[in-house]
């Protein structure tokens, strides 16, 4: 057994000198999300229901790009690395046939990143189901399992799918999230978490369809932890855990009127039908629905349509697959007719609606069901099952427990499943940000605190100000985190997915060079997850392939630190003027011409550049979309995620900030003795924004180094500082720099030799 880097200890991750370990990690890759073989991003078509024969090997990237890519997020000082994969990736050619290539790759992969000392946890990645609904994760087979034909989802709207749009250029906006609370979302996932409860007669090799689904998923995932464990040196070594499933949703579970929109559904944009209109238009039946659209105070009411699927039906007529993938169906189970019918809750000969709360109470027990109700009963069952199967392999692996998404956590304080060697895994977004592409300076909302009933309205939870917001988003991780506590006891919290939209503004920044918007989101985001007392992040996300034109190349979505189109932040800065006291913007038609969070009336813009492109070392390749925006690359907001952290605390760490407007860092902390010789407290100090010669270090007491490492294989700034016990301090002054400056070709990025030949130590 390997030992364990990494261990639980009550709120704390500690390492093998115990010392308090913040986990600074990345999601990598977004390009995990589609086939490598054909290469298949959301917005190409052709063969996209050819969804058996695909394979996923090279994802999240060759073995021969691995080493660029780990090398360079080592560099940017993360430690843990978020590992997507999806159930299709493993078993896309049928029911318990795995693709054993994609796993050799995976395994290959993973040992390469072990060479650079990150921290790895797996993550079954879904969103809205799988790709042939709009998203990614499930196998294509999973859909036909469940009687459904995803060739009708663009007549029926039973899915909106990019890949299936007339004009994928044009695809709206995050609308591919509103497919939760469509017809084949609200299905699959009823069925996946109480299909035995909703569907009885949804028969398949002798079992509900609840148990086929979640035994193959569980099943895939455990196939998968299994290979690794029998890699013999990747578990714990590399390996410390298993998220649960992404983003898990309760489909129509606890849904009160299926003829209405629960308040509850804070999403709504293009077409919004109720659940019931869903099953009409999935039957062939037109139907008038609402559209909204989102405006400056959220979700409005914008218009109605026509839906008219002129008769196609969202449901299979033919058991042509039940031969293909060698299933039994029930007889019981009739093809060609909505399920929902075959359980009595419409007439299709008179579309009357009979049963509209039929999901509203637990069939056996008569209880009212609510999302809280859900995650106790439904998605506990489908944890329990997934934890065990992968402790039946991987016998203490760190469970990233992971509940529906800003609802109230499981109740597990004092109970059997109070798992010490369990973490909250919970995701934030700002979602006026994401959803408006923008980042306003002005007023934000606090959406936890108005989910949780803490004001009588919305017009309540805006806050006003740059200042109010970014201590807005503090205080709702801050919450978030005690509410883990509260509800499933004392373990650590880590936000498995925080980030920002890149291709805000229109667009500006691809076309300037000026990522100002970009670099004041994130730098709240940095702050929020920094003020909070959190125990870590995996920052939404690294794509390896990301380019201006199609960003993530997934549905229109573009979050991805890193970019074919955009230059790599220099390690450190070479004549920065420190005369300016300020970091102002260069450019006043900026979108965002914002005032920083300090008293001062100066202007924050940390990236207008205008440079030549400088693209990845490991492709030649950068988007062709225009000339315009090939001419001006920026540096991504990269001064606003490459930032200083703590890494390993000798104590118990009370505090940590990056003021990145004023470069200064602060960590406070309690000793209960002072620092051994071999196990000091360490600190990330990125050089851009701490070059050695030209940082101010104040301590309480003790000494500190500052030294150029690179024991895992890529060099690092990193300062260790030997304290003694009781309560400690640090601050650290770094470079402040004028915006807008010219930076050379000697300061991109650098290869290894350079770093290694420029490598030294500086020691007070």
């Amino acid at each position: 057994m390997s030992s364990l880097r990494l261990r639980i200890d009550g709120k704390t991750f500690r390492d093998t000198q115990n010392r308090e370990v913040t986990l600074r990690g990345i999601n990598v890759a977004g390009d995990s999300k589609f086939p490598s073989r054909p290469d298949q991003p959301s917005y190409i078509s052709d063969d996209f229901f050819e969804g058996d024969d695909v394979s996923f090997t090279g994802r999240p990237f060759t073995l021969e790009e691995a080493h660029t890519h780990f090398a360079r997020l080592k560099r940017w000082g993360y430690n843990t690395i978020r590992y997507i994969f999806t159930w299709e990736a493993i078993e896309h050619s049928g029911p318990g046939k795995y693709d054993e290539d994609w796993i050799k790759h995976t395994i290959s992969v993973l040992r390469l990143a072990k060479e650079y000392g990150f921290y790895i946890f797996m993550d079954p990645h879904q969103d809205v189901w799988s790709r042939f609904t709009g998203g990614s994760g499930a196998p294509m087979w999973t859909l036909y399992a469940v009687g459904l034909d995803p060739k009708a989802f663009d007549a029926t709207e039973a899915s909106l799918v990019h890949n299936t749009y007339p004009e994928p250029a044009d695809f709206p906006k995050m609308i591919w999230a509103t497919n939760y609370t469509r017809l084949a979302c609200q299905l699959i996932f009823t069925l996946f978490f109480a299909g035995k409860d909703f569907a009885p007669k949804a028969i398949i090799d002798g079992q509900n369809i609840q148990d086929y689904l979640q035994d193959h998923f569980v099943g895939a995932c455990r196939h998968l932890a299994q290979r690794i464990h029998e890699a013999g040196d990747l578990e714990n070594e590399l390996v410390i855990g298993w998220e649960s499933m992404n983003e898990p949703n309760r489909g129509l579970i606890g849904w009160p009127d299926l003829a209405t929109i629960p308040s509850e559904q804070k999403l709504q944009k293009g077409t919004s039908p109720t659940a019931w209109q869903a099953i009409l238009t999935g039957s062939g039946r037109s139907c008038e629905v609402d559209t909204w659209d989102f405006g400056g105070l959220g979700p409005y009411k914008s218009g109605r349509v026509l839906v008219d699927p002129k008769g196609r039906k969202a449901w299979l007529s033919s058991h042509d697959h039940d031969s293909k993938y060698g299933w039994h169906r029930d007889p019981g189970w009739k093809l060609g007719e909505c399920l929902w019918a075959q359980h009595g809750i419409w007439d299709p000969s008179n579309d009357v609606l009979l049963k509209p709360n039929y999901f509203s109470k637990q069939p056996k027990s008569g209880k009212k069901l609510d999302y809280e109700y859900f995650t106790n009963h439904y998605w506990m069952e489908y944890y329990r099952k997934h934890r065990d199967a992968i402790r039946s392999v991987h016998s203490n692996a760190i469970m990233f427990c992971q509940a529906p998404i800003f609802e109230i956590p499981p109740s597990l304080k004092g109970t059997e499943d109070d798992d010490p060697n369990m973490v909250y895994a919970a995701h934030f977004y700002d979602g006026v940000t994401l959803i408006t592409k923008k980042w306003n300076r002005f007023w934000n909302v606090d959406v936890f605190g108005l989910l949780r009933g803490r004001y009588l309205g919305p017009p309540f939870a805006i806050k006003v100000g740059e200042t109010a917001i970014r201590n807005c988003f503090r205080d709702q991780l801050a919450a978030m985190r005690q509410e883990g506590i509260d509800y499933m006891g004392d373990h650590p919290c880590v936000f498995t997915e925080i980030g920002i939209p890149y291709d805000m503004d229109d667009k500006y920044a691809y076309r300037t060079g000026d990522y100002t918007s970009q670099t004041l989101a994130m730098d709240a985001n940095h702050f929020a997850v920094e003020g909070s007392k959190v125990n870590g992040f995996t920052l939404w996300v690294y794509t390896a392939k990301n380019v201006h034109q199609w960003g993530d190349l997934w549905n229109g979505e573009d979050l991805s630190i890193f970019s074919l189109d955009d230059r790599l932040l220099p390690l450190s800065p070479s004549s920065a003027s420190g005369d300016d006291a300020s970091l102002r913007s260069s450019d006043r038609n900026s979108p965002v011409f914002s005032q920083s969070r300090s008293s001062d009336s100066s202007n924050v813009n940390p990236t207008n550049v205008k440079e030549t492109l400088s693209t990845s070392p490991m492709s030649p390749e950068a988007s062709k979309a225009t000339s315009e925006l090939e001419d001006n690359p920026g540096f991504r907001a990269a001064e606003a995620f490459v930032r200083p952290s703590a890494v390993a605390t000798a104590g118990k760490l009370k505090s940590y900030g990056f003021d990145l407007r004023n470069c200064k860092f602060s960590l406070s902390l309690s000793a209960p003795s002072a620092t051994k010789e071999d196990a000091p407290t360490e600190i990330f100090l990125p050089e851009f924004h701490f070059p050695r010669d030209r940082s101010d270090i104040e301590v309480s007491n003790g000494h500190w180094t500052i030294s150029l490492d690179d024991a895992d294989g890529s060099p690092l700034q990193t300062l260790r500082w030997w304290h003694g016990e009781g309560d400690q301090t640090i601050n650290i002054k770094g470079v402040q720099r004028r915006q807008g400056i010219s930076l050379g070709k000697e300061e991109e990025e650098e290869g290894y030799l350079d770093q290694c030949q420029r490598s030294r130590c500086a020691i007070m």
